[in-house]
């Protein structure tokens, strides 16, 4: 079992984590078990509200039970009982309550919570010895051979033996360090918007996906949450355009674009597309993964999406974020802090089970294309499992945790 107490350090090693989603806080709180300094800045003025489901899967809910949190992350689960797919005119074409497109087989060990509810949960394990710097980011790091020299936007300088990258697909800390995201950023033609709406459709702990008629590059999806008092509402579709086109910063322009890409979607999704103009819970992103042949530079090391994100199409970038947040405090805390021991023993753990749960993509997008082919839609092929994509999932989810 993992060892709680508190190490005697000659002088606590203090580390800056950049980015206060799961797999930051999940770091700040495993860092500050350990007796280390821990500062963590997010560009966000506080924790991030909204934001999609994720699932928690195989060694990530052990990870999970270790932190204390199991009881609370499944109590807080979506508690979908199941999904319909439904045309242009609301006409159901399959149910069941054995699968969701979002969360997987129903009756599974499996939790599905939404993001922003996880992240408070784990912040708040971390929450009294963790310093946060929220509505602040980093502009400027210098490393030399006793720490690196830090400049916040806000013009405050500070020093710190090491910094984590935990701030996502768009990691600032990346392209500070390492070089343009360009250098990184697999693509794969692919944009998924979500957003909260209230439940004006009535639904009761259920997943709808909408298949559009004509061509197959797009699809609706409507969730509930929060014990039914609110939708998450999913648009996806396809686009040959350049990345930088289709992500502009404005998130005015963003919800333009969205809007215009599902503007031949029928069922309820134009009244769901109104709602996404009225709500702040709103994210649009393109669906991609960071490929690295390294995460760590001298004091500087990245952490969950900003060195190897997955997808969304795989479903486990959440439990790769948990699982190395775990692995990186560890091994931190087993070599006293030194980062050039702890760093290498962090990527030799975890380099296969990051390229494994990334493979997942080549299944689950072969899905896809497959449904899109039989003229259901994106993400069409992926109405049901399947006993080979099954089998993918059960590869990746096996990590044999160490105890530090």
């Amino acid at each position: 079992m993992t060892n709680s107490t508190r190490p005697h350090h000659s002088r606590p090693v203090s580390v800056l984590v950049s980015g206060a989603g799961v797999a930051g806080t999940a770091l700040a709180h495993w860092l500050d078990r350990y007796g280390f300094r821990v500062t963590v800045v997010e560009r966000a003025p506080s924790l991030r509200g909204g934001g999609q489901p994720v699932d928690i899967r195989g060694n990530a809910l052990e990870v999970i039970d270790r932190m204390g949190l199991l009881t609370e992350v499944r109590a807080r689960r979506t508690g979908l009982r199941g999904m319909s797919v439904v045309d242009g005119d609301g006409r159901e074409l399959s149910r069941t309550d054995g699968w969701t497109a979002s969360g997987g087989a129903v009756d599974g060990p499996d939790v599905e919570i939404l993001r922003d509810e996880l992240a408070v949960l784990l912040a708040g394990v971390a929450c009294p010895g963790v310093e946060y710097r929220f509505d602040d980011s980093i502009d400027t790091l210098v490393q030399a051979g006793d720490g690196v020299q830090v400049r916040f936007h806000s013009g405050v300088e500070r020093a710190f033996d090491l910094v984590v990258g935990a701030d996502g697909l768009h990691s600032n800390t990346r392209r500070l360090v390492f070089g343009p995201e360009r250098d990184y950023l697999h693509p794969i033609g692919v944009y998924i918007a979500g957003w909260s709406a209230p439940n004006h459709l009535g639904l009761d702990r259920w997943q709808v996906l909408h298949r559009p008629e004509g061509p197959a590059d797009r699809m609706g999806m409507a969730m509930t949450v929060r014990n039914n008092t609110e939708l998450r509402v999913f648009v996806g579709f396809e686009s040959g355009e350049p990345v930088g086109r289709m992500l502009p910063r404005d998130p005015r322009e963003q919800r333009r674009l969205v809007a215009e890409h599902a503007a031949g979607l029928r069922w309820e999704v134009p009244r769901l597309l109104d709602a996404m103009w009225e709500t702040d819970a709103f994210h649009y992103d393109v669906v991609a993964q960071i490929r690295m042949d390294r995460w760590s530079h001298g004091r500087v090391v990245l952490l969950g999406d900003a060195g190897y994100c997955c997808s969304p199409l795989t479903g486990q970038g959440t439990s790769v974020a948990l699982t190395a947040a775990y692995v990186l405090a560890g091994e931190l805390h087993a070599a006293d802090g030194d980062h050039t021991l702890a760093f290498a023993a962090y990527e030799d753990r975890l380099r296969d089970h990051v390229t494994t749960n990334q493979g997942i993509l080549a299944h689950t997008a072969g899905r896809a294309a497959t449904g899109a082919e039989d003229g259901h839609g994106l993400f069409g092929g992926l109405d049901e499992p399947g006993p080979e994509l099954e089998a993918v999932f059960r590869a990746a989810t096996r990590f044999d945790l160490p105890d530090y």
